[in-house]
């Protein structure tokens, strides 16, 4: 007889088995084995003529939540029923939050174990912890299993009872969230901001000074006593200074006569002060710091970010990644002190340890901070890992050592300066003593080089010094629109607000990509036509569900449920079905919303109406027999909708597209024009006889306005062929594809070797050596490697046929399963997460079957093609 042991995932299921003693058997349960309906075919035949059969709560009693095990969990249930019966203990190990204590509760209630059954838990999958966890067991939290029943609860009412508002409203497919519609909002407002935002512009003058051959930077601040208006002094939504400020606007002639009349003048130092200051370390990652700073130094998602962090805890390299608290364990700040003498020197650790309190009050989610595991810390060149996984390990490793180091000590250097009736300022850095500095900056992947981008040297100077000015310049500036969110941005939002948990934001911000609400450029989220349509609706007719003082104080209120200060029912009760509970609310206000007034959305500055259709967004504008609509390309965001975007689309609507040209061999036309997916050119007319003209899109960065026919006949003429390569005789050639500009080496039978083009190459000029350049060097994958092997997102486990491996992997188009030779694509709307072994199989084998009817079909088609033919030929004869 053994002891059964469950886990989540066949990763952890492996690293926990090797410190078990003999005699302890470890299967998955692949997450949960029971959640509530999640489409009609899964709802039980018993209540499926309820009319909240579809909520899969019963709103009528006492909101009992409708739990079913979905078909591809039925086969992981009925292996661990098996292996149940050989067991004299049943051991339930999965992670120690309120989900990881809700998965084992539905195991407890699905299982109906007869032998003794007891709850372990552990931060960290090293020998010591599990050791330790198996002496310290303890009954299922049923407090902690409530809290997470009533914010699961709560999310699906929200979500299917407006969703279904949001589909006969505005469009199909749409869905509403507690948390993600608030998110949405946050983004369309920044956009709103950014569209009312009214540029200012200001001048100042900047000079070069020299002190004894030392060079230095001063800036003007004052003119005549009065300060100079900088960019903070400006109204945002009018671009004129703000009412009351006391502030000389410079213009450009002004400032380049207070540059000719100050020229050849003396300079004196007038004032001069050293401040000393000391910066402490930054406490160590939590589940939602780790996701900003993944973003901002490895920009990684915060979906990334979290596939990879549980790939590290799994493995046993980190603790616990879902946790608000910053709080080390004794064993942990002796591993990070001792990491900090061995490396750097005693004089580097911090004089006594340091112990980090948590400021969010909600904090309750695990009991440590984020750490690399174990008693003594591993440093990444020790790990074995690579890639991705490197990168962020070591972002956790110097975090942590970095907690445990001396205070770095600066003194900040201000001098003023006077120049006739003009002032001028210089400041500079002195790091004294670098301490945590040595090993871990915030915002930056190089210590050394962001040690000397610290430090801003001054010359010595005194009261009196007269420096010389070498240069004087007048410069000109304009201020910018708010900044739109990053990842990282927004989840500090949403965790400053107080809004949802930080371990569910990268499931909801990877929902706000998928579900189209908004693009992802640059590193920032830009909100869609969609988001605005969505959030304009909400704001009118739900407005508590999108404010985020209602949504903080909502998660407020499920954290004292979770501690027995409020209770669950009357809660729901009054949020649901009270007299303005969410079901009044939508009863009363669904015949009040006009769809036509829903699918509109008020743009600042536009006179015609954006409307979101059943193909998407479109432009409706009057005209002098009524009115013309036409489509908006699917890349163009409201940000970039402007009169100018406007007047494009509809010319070319009602005139036609812009032809730049003539082809010089065919005579045939070329046109510019605007697609779904941006403007392109194409060659010919679409006709009966030329049903699809050959057509190429603009490369990233070229405006419409900058295309000439000669670039035209260039990316039409893609892609170029540049010769033939000298090693294999393959033809190489430059194109243009989704990914963007690239060459291409044709290396026969090996199949095509493809490289993207580097900054500063261009696809129509490219050379023969340049691209065998690009040829030559090794690929890079993107966790940064250069290893030809891939390392997966996520290990399944082994197929049941073959025993070989079924792992998650990202590719070009999407993250697939792959078995063998076998690749299939994972749905939209599923995430990693989502994927067990389970599912993948049933994903493969769906690929198999596909692959075979096609082969099937391809042969039938095949054989009635050769005996049609036969017919025809006896028919001759």
């Amino acid at each position: 007889m053994t002891t059964l042991v469950i886990v989540e995932s066949p990763t952890k299921a492996r690293t926990i088995r090797n410190y078990l003693p003999s005699g302890y058997q470890v299967e998955a349960s692949m997450g949960h084995i029971r959640d509530l309906p999640q489409s009609a075919s899964e709802i039980p035949e018993a209540v499926k003529g309820e009319k909240w059969a579809q909520l899969g709560v019963n709103v009528e009693a006492d909101f009992e939540p409708i739990y079913v095990v979905p078909k591809d969990k039925k086969k992981v249930v009925k292996q661990l029923k098996d292996a149940l019966k050989n067991a004299e203990e049943l051991v339930l190990a999965t992670d120690e939050d309120r989900e990881g204590e809700s998965i084992s509760w539905h195991l407890l209630q699905v299982l109906k174990p007869k032998v003794p059954c007891k709850r372990m838990v552990f931060h960290e999958i090293t020998q010591e912890a599990i050791r330790d966890a198996l002496q310290n067991c303890r009954d299922i939290d049923d407090q902690l299993v409530h809290a997470q029943e009533t914010r699961r609860i709560l999310d699906r009412l929200v979500g299917y009872t407006l969703s279904p508002l949001l589909w006969k409203k505005i469009a199909w497919g749409l869905s509403a969230g507690r948390v993600q519609s608030v998110s949405v909002r946050l983004l369309v407002h920044r956009e709103r901001q950014r569209r009312a935002f009214r540029q200012g512009s200001y001048w100042d003058l900047k000079a070069l000074l020299d002190q004894d051959n030392t060079p230095f930077e001063s800036k003007l601040i004052t003119l005549a006593g009065t300060k100079i208006a900088t960019g903070s002094d400006f109204d945002a939504n009018t671009g004129q200074i703000i009412e009351g400020r006391t502030v000389r606007l410079l213009n450009e002639a002004e400032a380049r006569d207070l540059q000719a009349r100050l020229t050849d003048k003396t300079w004196t130092v007038t004032d001069l002060e050293e401040r000393p200051v000391t910066r402490k370390p930054a406490p160590p990652f939590t589940t939602s710091t780790l996701q900003q700073e993944a973003n901002r130094k490895l920009s990684l998602s915060a979906r990334d970010t979290m596939r990879t962090a549980q790939n590290l805890y799994e493995q046993g390299y980190i603790t616990y990644m879902r946790t608000d608290s910053v709080h080390l364990s004794a064993q942990a700040i002796a591993a990070a002190r001792s990491c900090v003498e061995q490396m750097y020197g005693q004089q580097y650790l911090s004089p006594k340890p340091r112990q980090y309190s948590t400021k969010s009050k909600a904090a309750q989610e695990a009991h440590e901070a984020i750490r690399p595991a174990g008693s003594t810390f591993r440093t990444p060149r020790d790990t074995g890992l690579s890639g991705r996984e490197l990168q962020l390990y070591e972002l956790i490793w110097k975090r942590t050592v970095a907690s445990q180091m001396a205070d770095s000590r600066q003194t900040h250097i201000t001098v003023d300066l006077d120049v006739e009736d003009a002032g001028f300022r210089s400041t500079g850095k002195r790091i004294d003593f670098p301490g945590y500095l040595r090993a871990y900056v915030e915002g930056s992947d190089d210590p050394d080089a962001a040690l000397e981008d610290q430090e801003v040297v001054l010359p010595a100077l005194a009261v009196g010094d007269h420096p010389e000015c070498k240069n004087l310049e007048a410069i000109g500036h304009e201020t910018q629109p708010p900044g739109r969110y990053t990842e990282a941005s927004l989840v500090k939002t949403l965790e400053s607000e107080g809004i949802g948990r930080p371990s569910t934001y990268a499931s909801i911000i990877g929902t706000i990509i998928d579900r189209g609400y908004a693009q992802m450029q640059k590193k920032t989220l830009i909100p869609t036509f969609t988001a605005f349509a969505v959030t304009s609706l909400l704001e009118k007719h739900f407005p508590d569900l999108v404010d985020t003082s209602f949504t903080a104080k909502m998660e407020q209120t499920l954290d004292e449920i979770s501690t027995g200060e409020a209770e669950w029912l009357p809660y729901l009760e009054k949020f649901y079905r009270g007299d303005k509970g969410l079901e009044t609310q939508v009863r009363e206000r669904e015949d009040q919303i006009d769809p036509n007034e829903a699918r509109s959305i008020e743009l600042e500055n536009l006179d015609v109406k954006v409307r979101i259709g059943k193909f998407g967004p479109y432009i409706e504008a009057e005209n002098g027999e009524g009115s013309v609509t036409a489509s908006i390309p699917q890349d163009l965001t409201p940000s970039e909708l402007d009169a100018a975007q406007v007047e494009v689309i509809l010319k070319q609507k009602t005139q036609g597209p812009e032809k730049l040209g003539l082809h010089p061999e065919t005579g045939e036309p070329i046109y510019l024009l605007i697609g779904s997916y941006g403007p392109y050119v194409q060659l010919g007319e679409v006709s009966e006889e030329n049903k699809k003209p050959k057509r190429m899109s603009l490369p990233k960065g070229v405006n419409m306005e900058d295309v000439t026919l000669d670039m035209a006949l260039g990316l039409l003429s893609l892609p170029r062929t540049l010769g033939v390569h000298p090693a294999t005789g393959g033809k190489v050639q430059a194109g243009l594809g989704r990914f963007g500009p690239y060459v291409v080496h044709n290396q026969g039978k090996e199949g095509k070797d493809y490289r993207s083009l580097k900054k500063g190459d261009d696809v129509l000029t490219i050379s023969m050596d340049r691209a065998l350049e690009i040829l030559s060097e090794p690929k890079k994958s993107k966790g940064g490697s250069r290893s030809k092997s891939k390392t997966p997102l996520k290990e399944l486990g082994e197929h049941p046929e073959d025993k070989e491996p079924v792992n998650v992997y990202e590719g070009p188009y999407g993250t697939y399963i792959k078995h063998g030779k076998t690749n299939a694509g994972i749905p939209d709307d599923q995430s990693v997460e989502d994927i067990t072994l389970e599912k993948a199989l049933e994903l493969l084998a769906a690929k198999k079957s596909s692959s075979r009817s096609k082969k099937s079909s391809k042969s039938s088609k095949s054989s009635k093609s050769s005996k049609s033919s036969k017919s025809r030929k006896s028919t001759t004869k």
